[in-house]
């Protein structure tokens, strides 16, 4: 291997597609629910405490909450058909719904929350099947600074819990967690691979035991739990009544759908980043899944009258502790949550689990979150507009995050939903991206057949375009060339297709500081153009299939291209820089 190829490759033990061992799926996926099953079950707690709600709801909706997370989670990892993304996602109740819930079982208890939630869930599913629409909000920009707001705005809480000791024990908190941080990091950093998979359970077990001999463990809770057990409650049922508490919290449970859609495509775009030895396009199909399966888990949710579900970030810094990224993982992982549903002394055996040990083990997971969405951001190069965007972003949300802009009013605007740092910054991101959408040039646009005889048409149109904006011979030439290699490989992929099959070519043009930007919209192909040029780079010249001559070419006369591939949209975006 080359010198490059160790410098670009991921540390990855295990892909999506590979059967790590069984002991290795078991402890991995066991990792992933020790770091999960805090905010599963904690999460409906907080909600249903807050707002009266009875010990039979409560145990009803911590019993669900861990079973259709279960589910969910199964369900991201298998792919059935267009539903679930096919990776190592881990699904579970979002901080984001606590408000919004507490104000529905107020004002109509869990009947009136289950219809909500399922109402709700219409967002995510209509938004997967028309993911391309929204492809402008799937920029790295975007991701990147969502992946950055997730520890900025979760370790302050995080932290916090360290006061979780008795005053007797001052020095047992800091003590447990340094203990269990330098265990996990002296592992993760000196061991071999086969010992690092096992970084974080070790470090989980050894902070518990030293905590356990310093009173921070609480065995009382554990003694009280039964071994096997039923939820106190029963099914909640179903709200019909669609009446003015339901119009009104319907526009604030819809809103948080969205945000926890844009969370979704977050989390499933940066899986797709850490779970491959070579870097791969992002695969927006199994994008579209997991928003589906997102949808799907609300609509469960919905159905068992619980807090709703979606993709909760301890799946990509997981993977890249421990370089398994098995779809495998995650079936055990799920295994392992409908199992618990039923065991309520080991959910009592993990919830006693000392804070500071939770602590450390967070603080190394979103550190590594932080830097994988700072790495999005940079991918491909850093220029003041993104620079501007990620800056203001980030910090509008650590200030909305910390009550330090207009607390009192953020407070009454949005339901107070603009206080949570992810949705605020997260919305600046996404308002400054349609700011620059909408103020960009204007777009020229032509639709043609998805063939070669179209190609004196595209030049035409190409010649115009280069003259409306002043560009010489050059520049024409550059993107006529870059044009007929694009449309060279995309009508490749149509070999085979019956007439009646053909695809539809709409090419747009727009200039861009340095250059123009070049996009080709067809129906979906089968191959990434942008992993195939990524693959040149590793082929010997004088094994250079004839094929993918036309790849070469346009790697040399392009100065990006990206593909973006989801089932009813196949876009090749071609950027060309000016001599």
């Amino acid at each position: 291997m080359s010198r490059r190829d160790e410098q670009n490759t991921p540390d990855v033990q295990y892909e999506p597609d590979e059967n790590p061992p069984v002991p290795v799926s078991l402890g991995s996926g066991l990792q992933l629910v020790v770091l999960g099953i805090t905010s599963i079950i904690f999460i409906p707690m907080i909600v249903i405490r807050v707002s009266g709600g009875t010990d039979a709801y409560l145990s009803w909706a911590v019993f669900g909450a861990v079973a259709v997370s279960g589910i969910c989670t199964a369900l991201q990892a298998v792919r059935l058909s267009r539903i679930g993304a096919g990776y190592l996602l881990f699904m579970g109740p979002a901080g984001a719904y606590i408000g919004v819930c507490v104000s529905a079982l107020d004002q109509g208890g869990p009947a009136l929350l289950a219809t909500l939630v399922v109402a709700s869930s219409l967002i995510p599913i209509v938004i997967s099947m028309r993911l391309a629409l929204f492809r402008r909000l799937l920029t790295p920009t975007i991701v990147g600074t969502v992946n950055m707001l997730i520890p900025a705005t979760v370790l302050p809480v995080v932290f916090s819990r360290l006061a979780d000791a008795p005053h007797d024990a001052a020095f047992s908190a800091p003590l447990t967690a340094i203990a269990t941080g330098l265990v996990i990091g002296g592992i993760s950093l000196k061991a071999g691979p086969t010992l690092r998979l096992w970084a974080p359970l070790i470090g989980v077990i050894a902070g518990s035991v030293l905590g356990g001999t310093l009173g921070l463990y609480d065995f009382d809770l554990v003694a009280r739990a039964p071994w096997i057990g039923l939820p106190l409650g029963n099914w909640p049922g179903i709200g019909l009544d669609l009446g003015p508490a339901f119009v009104e919290l319907l526009p604030a449970f819809a809103f948080v759908a969205l945000i926890g859609a844009i969370q979704t495509i977050t989390g499933a775009v940066a899986i797709q980043r850490v779970s491959w030895r070579r870097p791969r396009a992002v695969d927006y199909r199994a994008v579209e899944g997991a928003v589906t399966a997102d949808g799907i888990g609300k609509l469960i949710s919905g159905l068992a009258g619980i807090v709703p579900t979606q993709t909760i970030g301890v799946s990509v810094p997981t993977v890249e502790l421990t370089g398994v990224a098995a779809r495998r993982v995650g079936i055990f992982a799920a295994g392992a949550l409908i199992l618990l549903a039923f065991l309520p002394k080991a959910i009592a055996m993990i919830l006693a689990i000392p804070s500071a040990v939770v602590v450390a083990y967070l603080t190394v997971v979103l550190a590594l979150t932080f830097v994988r969405g700072m790495s999005e951001v940079v991918q491909g190069g850093i220029d003041h507009r993104k620079a501007l965007i990620t800056g203001v972003a980030f910090w509008v949300g650590v200030g909305c995050q910390n009550d330090l802009l207009f607390p009192e009013m953020l407070e009454e605007l949005g339901g107070g939903l603009l206080r949570n740092g992810i949705t605020a910054g997260g919305i600046m991101a996404i308002l400054m991206t349609l700011f620059l959408e909408a103020t960009a040039a204007r777009r020229s646009r032509i639709e043609v057949e998805l063939d070669m005889s179209v190609l004196p048409k595209i030049r035409a149109f190409l010649h115009t375009f280069a003259s409306r904006n002043g560009w010489g011979e050059q520049m024409v030439g550059r993107l006529d060339a870059a044009s007929e290699e694009t449309l060279l490989t995309l009508v490749e992929q149509d070999e085979g297709r019956d007439k009646r099959e053909r695809r539809r070519l709409l090419l747009k043009a727009h200039r861009e500081s340095g250059g123009a930007v070049l996009e080709f919209i067809a129906a979906v192909g089968e191959e990434n153009v942008q992993d195939r040029i990524g693959l040149l780079a590793d082929r010997p010249d004088d094994v250079l299939m004839e094929r993918e001559v036309s790849l070469r070419l346009l790697q040399h006369i392009a100065s990006s291209v990206r593909h973006q591939q989801f089932h009813d949209t196949d876009i090749v975006t071609v950027h060309v820089k000016t001599p």
